[in-house]
């Protein structure tokens, strides 16, 4: 079994390795039903007890693939975090998403951060789950990065005045354990932190082996108010394990340059590039978990594989040296 840590001040404990199904849900590229079931059974099978999901992810199809997959077990045994923020509408026209997304379920997305859109939002991801219980309910992609600056401020204000006092609600109440933001940018985090208290933020691809920003505000933020930090996308969108796209697009010539000199120390240790960057995270202690999300089992397992590898302490010690860590950063020991 793995390591399990505590989310903020919570009761809550969760895998330090755990599943993400972002990928699984196939609005990237095509996944079945039957492949997405697969991924998350492999995940149990390897002693995973996290799981994060999305009514985003595949437009309602990774909730209903984790569900599926996961319903028969000891609910006691495990840990599920969905999101709110984004309701599914009908799609009735046949007309491509904008963004190039595939559709796996005839649906669309209308953004709702209020105080009704969440009440609704969780009672529809128990339909799709079939199940009673969801743990952590994050806020998903709130901020200038997915809204723009003038549209998120609106939004930001509608979750300040009207949608945390659902969560609050939730939370208060039982129906879940503990409240956050799941995002892809520290600083909406940081705004938040401002009025109101969270137990967790999914923060992905900001705290990686690539990046260490947050070093500088969130996290000693995080440390003062008890909050854990989830860590998304730890292998940068794919640029940490060999592929050419940074943040969903193609990786600018800085991060490349970058990562061919991480990826040149990893390499005098003999060490992959992708393992050094799914343990480097969690050596922080606001880090209660890493979640890569494979695109097939045979990817998960490799996953796993490079997690549980042994990495010289020199490994660490040389990035260092070469300037390729920030000075605060705490290494795996």
């Amino acid at each position: 079994m793995w390591e399990t840590r505590p989310i903020g001040r919570t009761t809550l404990r969760v895998t330090a390795f755990g599943l993400g199904t972002a990928t699984m849900g196939g609005s990237r590229f095509k996944v079945t039903q039957q492949e997405g079931q697969g991924i998350v059974a492999a995940a149990w099978d390897a002693g995973v007890r996290y799981f994060d999901t999305a009514p985003f992810y595949g437009v309602g199809a990774a909730e209903h693939r984790v569900g599926d997959a996961l319903r028969d077990h000891d609910r006691d045994a495990w840990v599920l975090s969905t999101k709110v923020g984004r309701l599914l509408r009908p799609k009735t026209d046949t007309a491509p998403s904008p963004d190039g997304r595939l559709s796996p379920l005839p649906f669309k997305v209308v953004y709702d951060y209020s105080y009704d859109g969440i009440m609704r939002s969780v009672e529809d991801s128990y339909q799709r789950l079939g199940l009673a219980r969801i743990d952590i309910l994050y806020v998903h992609d709130i901020g200038a990065y997915q809204h723009g600056p003038e549209a998120n401020a609106h939004h930001l204000k509608v979750l300040r005045d009207s949608g945390y006092k659902a969560l609050d609600e939730l939370k208060r109440g039982g129906t879940v354990s503990a409240i956050g933001i799941g995002v892809n940018e520290k600083e909406v985090l940081i705004d938040a932190l401002g009025f109101a208290d969270w137990d967790v933020f999914l923060l992905a691809g900001r705290y990686t082996l690539l990046e260490q920003g947050p070093l500088d505000d969130l996290i000693p933020l995080c440390r003062q108010r008890g909050t854990s930090l989830v860590i998304g996308g730890p292998l940068n969108s794919g640029i940490l394990a060999g592929r050419d796209t940074w943040n969903y697009d193609t990786a600018p010539p800085g991060i490349v340059e970058r990562v061919r000199r991480i990826e040149a120390v990893c390499q005098a240790h003999d060490v992959p590039l992708a393992a050094a960057a799914l343990r480097f995270p969690l050596a922080h202690p606001v880090v209660a978990a890493v979640i890569p999300g494979p695109r097939n089992v045979a990817e998960f397992q490799e996953n796993v594989k490079l997690f549980t590898m042994k990495i010289p302490a020199a490994l660490w010690s040389d990035l260092r040296a070469e300037g390729l860590l920030h000075p605060d950063a705490p290494v795996p020991g």
